[in-house]
């Protein structure tokens, strides 16, 4: 079916999420920092000598003219003048809706795959500024490289940092980005801090106030979480993440917090899994489920 494999599209956390300022254009300027994380997605690719891009798979809800997977193909192929086609098989794992950049992450593979299987050779900084006219996270899954990100997100610094074990919930209901951003209550003054700051921990997610009055269902999800650690919430929700030193200390607080709540445990790395290129049937076939590892 495929040429060249299965290709992965990981999922991403904001380690922090700081809003500094709305520009005149009404996007808002920000701080934060990408690692990335399980679940993964998984792509491959059919080529075709028709000129199409379609789709298999996938969210059904999504029509695949808005799907940021055909976007990415066809803008690739306009931008290169390809007239080749190609068929895009999509195996869905990141929920939608979550902050975790599925979309992102499945347009950024796109656009790294078909450049290597078009033999286009267009590198990762043009490719990236393609992916920033889909979306402001989509040059960070295209360089593959955890990064401190400014701007709209889109101006990164790639960073060597700690890689900490998670216990990731997803309470299951889709958040709106843009109605977080819109709302008057967010937090749109802070002030801009350092990784030194980071580390001290003295960041957190402008977000987070906005969304537990927004979804009341992401509030009662990060509450439990909090009896177990200090929660997070990675980027504009709905879900959270708390942090341990080692995989034992987080699968024992998934424990602790048992079946009522849709959890797993990842490691939160600085090298994408993107940056080894396509892998077998059977990687893309070994997290069957919708939740990625270590499920509850």
């Amino acid at each position: 079916m495929s040429a060249g494999g299965w290709w992965p599209a990981p999922a991403k956390i904001n380690r922090f999420l700081h809003v500094t300022g709305r520009r005149p254009d009404g996007y808002h300027e920000l701080q934060t920092l990408f690692q990335f994380v399980e679940p993964v997605d998984w792509l491959a690719f059919e080529p075709t000598r028709d000129g199409r891009i379609s789709r298999r798979g996938g969210l059904t809800e999504v029509a695949e003219s808005q799907d940021l997977v055909v976007r990415a193909a066809r803008l690739l192929q306009a931008e290169a003048g390809v007239d080749r086609g190609v068929r895009i098989h999509l195996r869905k794992r990141i929920p939608a809706g979550a902050g975790l950049g599925g979309g992102s992450s499945d347009a950024a593979t796109t656009l790294v795959a078909l450049d290597r299987l078009w033999g286009l050779q267009l590198g990762s900084a043009r490719l990236a500024a393609l992916g920033l006219r889909l979306g402001a996270d989509v040059p960070v899954f295209v360089h593959g490289r955890a990064a401190w990100a400014e701007g709209v997100g889109e101006r990164l610094t790639p960073l060597t940092v700690d890689e900490p074990w998670l216990l990731l919930a997803d309470p299951g209901v889709p958040v709106a980005t843009g109605a977080v951003f819109a709302d008057r209550k967010l937090t749109r003054s802070r002030g801009h801090i350092t990784i030194r700051a980071l580390d001290a921990g003295e960041a957190g997610n402008d977000c987070e106030p906005v969304v537990r009055r927004l979804y009341p269902e992401v509030a009662r999800m990060l509450d439990a979480l909090a009896r177990v650690g200090e929660p997070r919430l990675t980027g504009t929700g709905g879900c959270a993440f708390v942090t341990f030193g080692d995989a034992a200390a987080a699968r024992a607080a998934q424990a602790r917090l048992g079946a009522g709540l849709r959890t797993w445990v990842s490691r939160a790395v600085n090298r994408s899994p993107l940056r080894d290129g396509p892998q077998g049937a059977e990687s893309a076939g070994a997290c069957t489920d919708h939740w990625g590892v270590a499920k509850r």
